[in-house]
Formats: C-alpha cells, structure tokens, sequence
C-alpha cells in the first residue's frame, strides 16, 4: 500500500505540474487540390495535440496517495 501511494503522489505531481500529454503527430491534410492539365496539390504536414489533464486528476491521486501511506500506518 505503501509502494502504490508513493507512486500515486508522483504521478498526482507531474499530473499537476504538465497539466496534459503532449504529443506530436505527422498528418497530411489536403489544402487545395486543383485539376487542369496537370494536378496541384497543397498539404500540410504537421499537427500538436494535447491530452488535457484535469488538476483536479492530480489533486485527487496526490489526496489518495497520502490517505493510503497513512491508513496504513493506522492500522499498525
């Protein structure tokens, strides 16, 4: 229990402290596609999204990770 708090309070922190996952993917996306004697073709290539993770994810893992260091340093 104690291993899993410590854990949940780590990642609780960098949930608070990244606030999201970043990543980023290579898409191709069709501008302008114009026909005539010969095809033009306009893309564009790249695209950052985000995950969003709430604070309130991070509060509450950090909140349960103390409860569970200390619950079971009660029951001793």
């Amino acid at each position: 229990m104690k291993l899993l708090g410590i854990v949940l309070i780590v990642q609780g922190v960098l949930a608070l402290a990244y606030q999201g996952i970043r990543r980023t993917t290579t898409t191709k996306e069709k501008l302008v596609d114009i026909e005539g004697p010969g095809p033009i073709e306009v893309t564009t290539t790249t695209e950052k999204k985000a995950i969003p993770l709430s604070p309130i994810v991070g509060g509450v893992a950090i909140v349960v990770g103390i409860a569970l260091i200390f619950l079971k340093r009660r029951k001793k």
